[in-house]
């Protein structure tokens, strides 16, 4: 049998993979993180699957369910929300399938931060704003940040920062990422991207706690910090697609003579 990390995207079912759809479709057990992942994703499983939702469980819990299915040589479609490698806590579960030498196998899947970008209408990294993105998030009352890996630090940059888990920490956000970026950076909240009530909240720095706090938000949202997040209409064209500039499948295109 095999164990598969199966990253569902961030909610709407159209975003599954095929590959994730089909192997969902065929394992006889069935482990989802329904607190993030809707009924909707799983419902391809087969009939008579083994289905639950891991909300309530513990990690003991879900690894005892896998060592049963193990031991009766079924495969396990162990579902996540967006992708698996990104605060997908995966990485406790190998450990303990390495050793019990349970086999398995990850099934990527579509971030937040790219599926609420898709939702936007809109590139995170224009050319001579950002060409950089920051997967990072807030400590609160998870897991302590390594040294280091700071929103000061980050803002240092000028990336654009997508920050995960942080959306009840809105004014010390502000706080750290404002001497670098400025009160009126444009910051958009994407709240439950995917789902049938996902909402996008518009806002600066310096503002947006106050709208969030008025949606009454404080869980599933992801928040996007950058000056890429504003109306920019002068950039300057990517190189990619440039005429004067050549690679090895384009050959540079000669002007016309009069």
């Amino acid at each position: 049998m095999t164990v598969y990390f199966i990253g569902a995207g961030p909610g709407d079912p159209e975003l599954l993979t095929l590959k994730a759809q089909r192997v969902i479709g065929s394992c006889p057990v069935c482990l989802y993180a329904g607190s993030l992942v809707p009924p909707e994703v799983v419902g391809c499983a087969p009939e008579g699957a083994r289905v639950m939702d891991t909300a309530p469980m513990t990690l003991d819990d879900t690894h005892a369910e896998i060592v049963a299915a193990h031991g009766r040589g079924e495969d396990v479609a162990r579902v996540h929300s967006g992708d698996p490698s990104l605060y997908g806590a995966i990485a406790e579960q190998i450990r303990r399938l390495r050793a019990d030498g349970i086999p398995y196998e990850i099934i990527p899947g579509v971030p937040a931060y790219a599926a609420a970008a898709a939702a936007l209408g809109q590139e995170l990294t224009v050319p001579e704003v950002a060409q950089s993105i920051v997967l990072t998030r807030v400590s609160m009352k998870s897991t302590a940040m390594p040294a280091g890996e700071t929103l000061e630090n980050f803002a240092r940059t000028g990336a654009t920062l997508a920050i995960h888990l942080g959306v009840r920490n809105l004014r010390e956000i502000e706080r750290q990422l404002a001497p670098y970026y400025g009160a009126d950076c444009p910051v958009i909240v994407a709240y439950r991207v995917g789902w049938p009530d996902q909402m996008f909240i518009r806002g600066t720095l310096s503002d947006i706690q106050g709208k969030v706090r008025a949606e009454k938000i404080t869980r599933t949202a992801l928040i996007l910090v950058g000056p890429v997040l504003g109306e920019i209409r002068d950039f300057k064209d990517s190189a990619l697609y440039d005429a004067a500039i050549p690679h090895v499948l384009r050959p540079r295109v000669r002007p016309v003579e009069a």
